[in-house]
């Protein structure tokens, strides 16, 4: 039997701090998102707002020039253009927005090197096919059917496992970290134990709030080298859907009322600010 732990609130502050006179822009975190395309561009626009609200120091995005329009056009502050792989990058972002029988195999070359790389790495719907093999640090981010879409893939059954179980051996399987999407959402590590986060809303059950959700990691996972990936993406979680709370005004037992994806983005701050308190 799989021993799942509950994460908290207080869990989660662990993994943010206010900056300091100390810090600059790279201290905070140096993420890059290799993410969207021109049939979805604005995977790559949501991603980006939210490694910024977030908290990422500075962010990156390296994508097609019509894609990547679309994202300084929201947000200016970005660095665009090719990686030249020089850039200083602490954690990457890739796959959201995109599929995979649409790639390139130069795209595909550019997404191995990067799991082959020294940089963490969330790896996100059109490229959890490439996950297997990946020396980099690494978690993936699959709602259930593309979780079972995975399991396909690498021949994996889990017919007779609940949830926790099957992301378990999951992880086990990729040697990596896993976080099955759902309104109960499952991080699970290899040879370790599986956490719950129940911190969200139903009306997250939206489009585009995955995307959001991506860039979230990116950026904690950015902010804290060396921390247990597992918690980072129990964090990340944990304020993604604290934020979906706050967006849609269920706090405090409310009823709520519907939102998209950007609006989760724009409350992230405020999710934050509530942990720091």
């Amino acid at each position: 039997m799989v021993e799942v732990r509950e994460w908290t609130r207080g869990d989660t502050a662990r993994l943010f701090r206010v900056p300091t006179a100390d810090d600059d822009k790279y201290a905070r975190g140096v993420v890059a998102l290799r993410t969207g395309s021109p049939a979805y561009p604005g995977a790559a626009v949501l991603g980006v707002e939210a490694a910024w609200r977030a908290g990422a120091g500075f962010v990156r995005y390296i994508g097609a020039e019509r894609v990547a329009d679309a994202v300084l056009a929201r947000r200016p502050e970005t660095v665009t253009g090719a990686d030249t792989g020089r850039a200083r990058v602490d954690a990457w972002v890739i796959g959201s927005g995109t599929d995979p029988t649409h790639r390139s195999d130069a795209e595909t070359t550019a997404l191995r090197d990067i799991l082959t790389g020294p940089a963490a790495v969330v790896i996100d719907a059109g490229a959890l096919d490439l996950a297997e093999g990946t020396t980099a640090p690494f978690l993936v981010t699959p709602h259930a059917r593309e979780f079972a879409r995975l399991q396909e893939g690498l021949g994996v059954s889990s017919a007779e496992e609940d949830r926790a179980q099957a992301a378990q051996h999951m992880a086990d399987r990729l040697e990596g970290t896993v976080l099955l999407k759902g309104s109960r959402t499952l991080i699970a590590s290899p040879h370790g134990d599986v956490i719950a986060v129940d911190a969200g809303t139903g009306w997250l059950a939206t489009a585009g709030t995955g995307d959001v959700l991506a860039g979230v990691l990116g950026a904690v996972l950015a902010a804290n080298p060396g921390r247990p990936i597992a918690e980072v993406a129990a964090a990340g979680a944990w304020v993604h859907g604290h934020a979906g709370r706050i967006a849609a005004g269920t706090r405090g037992g409310a009823a709520g009322h519907p939102i998209v994806a950007m609006d989760v983005a724009a409350a992230l701050p405020h999710a934050i600010a509530d942990v720091l308190a």
